[in-house]
């Protein structure tokens, strides 16, 4: 189990170096800080399970670090401490949701007492937390909204393995929620109350993703200045997604393979072994059996990772989801921006219906929520849509013997070149096998620029 995390907000060094040591000693992962605007950026960085927080800080006091926590991570527990006490304060404190108060000079036997009380509190609510959102996710699945036929398949394969601990292998292009299903199973099955800990393959450079997954030790390479738990041990108990898979490097697969058969990792300068017990969830945009054709997957860890597979199709081959996904996420707004928003307008729903959606549900989540801080009528009005949505409609009239010869002489350009330009990329691709490196050689492109043009025109679904 990870060790708990606790973050000492004191500006008198000597305090704050007592109050650390003496946590370290307890066995709790300790950091500490000088200030409340300190404290603040660094709870936005890293989770902590418990605060221990000076009432007299510069600038900023305990009081007003304190609220800010309770607003922004109210499952935080906050100790105060100060040399000034009065039962006035302490009550004030308790209001505003600390945990306890401290005068100085302190017990410190008495401090390492509250605070493991403390964390105690934080680990039973956790639970409970854990325990409601799996009745919730029970009940609505998480935020995969919908009631076509593939995304009921999606639900019902995901049930099977709930408790049934095998290896689970998600596809689907970008942004139809394959994590969402991982998340999914892992708080319904008997590992939920253990880790679920996510790793991006493609978003960690090549370098560097070894010592994520596997950990490292001290002194293992310039710059390891400690040790360092990887993503398996950080995981160990639980469940760990490796998103984008089919992005790792043919080295890294072989070594990820060796972990799986053994059970154990080694971490990087480490001799000694260490066993893990892990449930692996892998996800990929990407045709694995076609990388394994190609040889830039290996077939052996294809077949360890395809024990169930799980395909989530696109939101264009789900049709009638879609006025039920974007009322949900227009809900969700209304709510976080407090807009009187009461729903779409026949016109918009229209264009987000017959939109071909290449960024799938995250695109239409966030084209419904930038559309309600648009909104101003209570209705969400065509032209409260991306310039993308709306120009769908010219784009009917492609063929030039059926032009809209009503639209704007600029807007008539636009349109003849936008399709000539996706007729010349989805040649090229065609011609050299879908393989996005050299297509964008044979375009003079950058391949960054051909993969957001392939994702505009709807190409992506077809590139390997």
């Amino acid at each position: 189990m990870a060790q708990e995390r606790i973050l000492v907000v004191e500006d008198d060094s000597s305090m704050s170096f007592f109050l650390s040591e003496a946590m370290r000693k307890e066995g709790y992962r300790v950091d500490a800080v000088t200030s409340g605007e300190e404290a603040l950026e660094k709870i936005t960085q890293d989770r902590f399970n418990l605060v221990i927080l000076d009432l007299r800080l510069p600038t900023m006091d305990g009081m007003e670090v304190l609220g800010n926590i309770k607003m922004t991570n109210p499952e935080i527990g906050v100790i105060m401490i100060t040399a000034h006490g009065s039962k006035d304060i302490a009550m004030e404190a308790i209001r505003r949701g600390a945990y306890d108060y401290f005068s100085k000079p302190f017990d410190i036997n008495e401090m390492r007492v509250v605070v493991k009380r403390a964390l105690e509190r934080g680990q039973l609510q956790d639970e409970i937390r854990r325990l409601r959102e799996t009745v919730d996710r029970r009940r609505g699945f998480y935020n995969i909204v919908g009631t076509s036929k593939g995304i009921r398949e999606v639900f019902d394969i995901a049930e099977t393995v709930f408790d049934n601990d095998v290896t689970v292998l998600i596809t689907g292009e970008s942004g139809t929620g394959k994590e969402l299903i991982a998340e999914a199973i892992h708080y319904n099955s008997p590992r939920r109350p253990k880790p679920f800990i996510k790793l991006n393959c493609v978003a960690i450079p090549e370098t560097l993703l070894e010592s994520e997954l596997f950990g490292y030790e001290k002194g293992a390479f310039t710059g390891a200045s400690r040790q360092k738990l990887g993503k398996f041990e950080l995981a160990n108990g639980g469940t760990l997604l490796l998103d984008e898979i089919g992005d790792m490097s043919l080295a890294t697969q072989a070594k990820l393979l060796r972990v799986l058969q053994a059970r154990e990792v080694e971490r990087v300068g480490g001799v000694t072994p260490i066993k893990v017990d892990v449930r692996i969830i892998a996800s990929t945009n990407q045709d694995l059996a076609q990388l394994v054709r190609e040889k830039r997957f290996r077939e052996d860890l294809y077949f360890r990772l395809n024990v169930l597979p799980i395909h989530i199709p696109p939101l264009r081959e789900r049709g009638e989801d879609i006025p039920l996904l974007a009322d949900h996420f227009a809900n969700i707004s209304r709510t976080r921006f407090h807009k009187d928003v009461e729903g779409f307008s026949e016109d918009a729903m229209d264009l987000l219906i017959n939109y071909s959606w290449p960024g799938n549900v995250r695109e239409l989540e966030n084209v419904v929520q930038r559309a309600v801080i648009l909104t101003k009528e209570g209705v969400i009005q065509e032209w409260n849509l991306p310039p993308e949505i709306r120009r769908q409609r010219k784009e009917a009239y492609l063929d030039m013997e059926k032009l809209d010869m009503d639209l704007p002489l600029h807007e008539k350009v636009e349109v003849i070149v936008a399709a000539m330009e996706k007729k010349l990329i989805a040649q090229a691709l065609e011609n050299v096998g879908w393989r996005r490196e050299q297509a964008a050689s044979l375009l003079g492109t950058s391949l960054k620029t051909l993969y957001n043009k392939m994702k505009r025109y709807g190409l992506l679904r077809r590139s390997a």
